[in-house]
């Protein structure tokens, strides 16, 4: 071990007093120099880098396809290790694949299923959210935890949002923390980084302007150079690219300006200038570990908590696109889970690109297999890949079940659900309304084809195994809201019905809710129908309006709108689009009663590929 300096101890422990004597110091020195008798020699333990991007959309980097995002570290990085182009998440959103990560066990065993403190249960959700952990429990092991006992030193820097005070980074194996508590945004990205009274960890002191990635960064490479003769474990979960989507001015100018109109693809400038500082991190950790020599014995893991944000939260979004993925951040549907991982170990790893599907658990199982920590006593959902990652790629995915468990209201739009992979089938259930999809994720990898009538047989057996593994884990399951009171009418008596609160029966309809859609589409069954329940206040005569887009060549279909049983017949015309909207006045109903309603609309006759999209309905008071 090389001499231990004043510097280094000042680094840690902040300058030392002015009566602490040399020899006091030789003494500290001698002790961290003292080999643990029962401990590796310090040349088999690998170091581990593991970095973990927040809100990453897997098709975001270059080497996974972007056109428009610039990203050479990343893809320097991809080339000498195992790119997987089948990685998912452990949930659709941040905390639960943290806790995934952190201890190799299922987020629905934890009872750790949603970001914290996670969304309370409002009036028009027609299920209650099951209770969850506020933080990750003491009681469960780290992979911090577990590296420390092998004589790891052990960092902490960036994002943690898995608990608060006494549940931080220092409670649960980590040495060091810089930066992480248990929020989920930043308090700023240029510093000073607080807000109000509250100061992000160890970043009290900083020069003004300074980029918060820039700055997690810079610590990262301290903690390196200062444990480059022992083995370490630097965990560096980023913010970025996290909202409120903010970068750095000349960055930012780097990529065409964008009016905030979505058109379905990657087009944002400010995230673009937010994962290429993040790229530039990773290039600089690169860097640390070479300047140090020590790129060929650390293991070098990157990847995302969940899928990219695809859906209007917040100014300057969306962030992504996740195409050809569908969806994207707060939906169990491939856009929300599959995310990039790359995994580099020079010597060990057969660089390639792997198809297999794997997940975050896997990453804890893994990287402790390396370490020489034994698992076999452990109770742990993922699976060691370090006898894969040694070999050439193989032909051919190895037999693999994967389960998501999210039973919670994303505020991206999604619904309580559960889904199941096995090979190519990808089973999904809506907790709310029971809808069912199958789809082939080998053939279909933009899950658009439900396979539900198709192929029974499949279905049912996935559904099966989904509900005997929520029985084998515990898994919390959200139940009727006795308080449920959908749209609401307002105030001015006007009743809105966003196509997001439908409820679709069928196989192929659906809500999409990509900020230039945000529609009930996909209609292309005619057996498929959708309907809305609301709450009346006020009895009275309302218009009833539509807003509905329909594509060239595919209007005439007939429909009919029931708003409590009262018929509307409508002829669909071609609006000149799907998503060109215009409103439409289908007539006059007379409601006598307040209380609980419903509309419906169904078709009566499909004149062409598809029916129409229909966006929101309107009941206005008639006066």
């Amino acid at each position: 071990m090389r001499e231990f300096s004043i510097s280094m101890f000042s680094w840690f422990f902040g300058p030392p007093p002015m009566m602490f004597s040399t020899s006091l110091l030789a003494l500290v020195g001698l002790a961290l120099a003292a080999p643990a008798s029962d401990q590796p020699a310090a040349d088999s333990r690998p170091n581990i880098v593991l970095i973990l991007a927040d809100d990453l959309g897997w098709a975001d980097l270059t080497c996974y396809g972007s056109k428009f995002h610039h990203t050479p570290n990343l893809d320097k990085l991809a080339a000498a290790g195992r790119r997987f182009t089948q990685a998912y998440a452990a949930a659709p959103v941040c905390s639960p694949t943290r806790a995934a990560l952190l201890t190799g066990k299922h987020p629905a065993r934890l009872h750790l299923t949603d970001w914290l403190p996670g969304r309370p249960t409002e009036a028009g959700q027609k299920l209650v959210v099951p209770p969850f952990e506020q933080q990750l429990p003491l009681e469960e092991t780290t992979l911090a935890e577990l590296l420390k006992a092998q004589g790891y030193t052990t960092a902490h820097v960036g994002k943690w949002h898995l608990g608060g005070k006494g549940f931080g980074p220092l409670d649960q194996g980590f040495d060091l923390n810089i930066a992480g508590d248990q929020t989920g945004t930043p308090l700023s990205y240029f510093a000073p980084f607080s807000s109000g009274n509250a100061v992000m960890p160890g970043l009290e002191s900083a020069q003004n302007g300074e980029y918060l990635t820039d700055r997690l960064t810079t610590q990262a490479e301290k903690f390196i150079e200062a444990n480059q003769s022992k083995p370490f474990f630097l965990y560096l979960p980023h913010y970025a690219v996290h909202t409120p989507l903010t970068a750095k001015k000349e960055l930012i100018e780097k990529y065409p300006a964008w009016d905030g109109t979505f058109h379905g693809r990657q087009e944002n400038p400010i995230y673009a200038a937010m994962l290429e500082s993040l790229d530039e991190s990773v290039g600089r950790i690169m860097a640390k570990l070479e300047a140090t020599g020590l790129s060929n014995k650390t293991i070098f893991v990157f990847t995302s908590d969940n899928g990219g944000l695809a859906t209007k939260e917040g100014p300057q979004t969306p962030a992504t696109n996740n195409s050809p993925l569908r969806e994207g951040k707060g939906w169990v549907y491939e856009g929300g889970i599959r995310v990039p991982l790359i995994i580099s170990r020079p010597g060990v790893v057969e660089p390639g690109v792997e198809t297999d599907p794997v997940w975050a658990a896997d990453i804890f199982c893994t990287l402790a297999d390396w370490a020489g920590v034994p698992l076999a006593d452990k109770k742990l959902d993922g699976i060691s890949l370090s006898s894969r990652l040694a070999k050439p790629v193989a032909v051919g995915p190895e037999p693999r079940t994967l389960y998501w468990h999210y039973p919670h209201y994303a505020n991206q739009g999604s619904r309580p659900s559960g889904a199941v992979r096995e090979g190519d089938w990808k089973y999904i259930e809506e907790y709310q309304t029971g809808k069912k999809e199958l789809f082939n994720i080998g053939s279909d990898i933009g899950e658009g084809k439900n396979h539900i009538a198709e192929q029974p047989e499949i279905a049912e057996r996935l559904a099966k195994k989904l509900n005997a593994w929520r029985q084998e884990v515990g898994a919390q399951m959200p139940t009727l809201n006795p308080d449920y009171s959908p749209n609401a009418q307002q105030a001015d008596g006007i009743v809105v019905l966003p196509a997001k609160t439908v409820e679709v029966r069928g196989i192929m309809l659906r809500y999409e809710p990509l900020p230039h859609k945000q529609t009930l589409g996909y209609w292309v069954n005619a057996d498929d129908w959708a309907g809305w329940e609301f709450d009346l206040k006020k009895p009275g005569t309302y218009e009833v309006e539509a807003l509905v887009g329909c594509g060239d060549g595919n209007g005439d279909s007939q429909v009919e709108f029931k708003v409590d049983g009262q018929a509307f017949p409508f002829t669909v015309p071609v609006t000149g689009g799907f998503q060109a909207f215009k409103p439409f006045n289908l007539g006059k109903v007379t409601l006598d009663q307040a209380g609980r309603k419903t509309v419906e609309i169904r078709v009566l006759k499909k004149a062409h590929f598809a029916v129409m999209d229909v966006r929101q309905m309107r009941l206005i008071p008639v006066k």
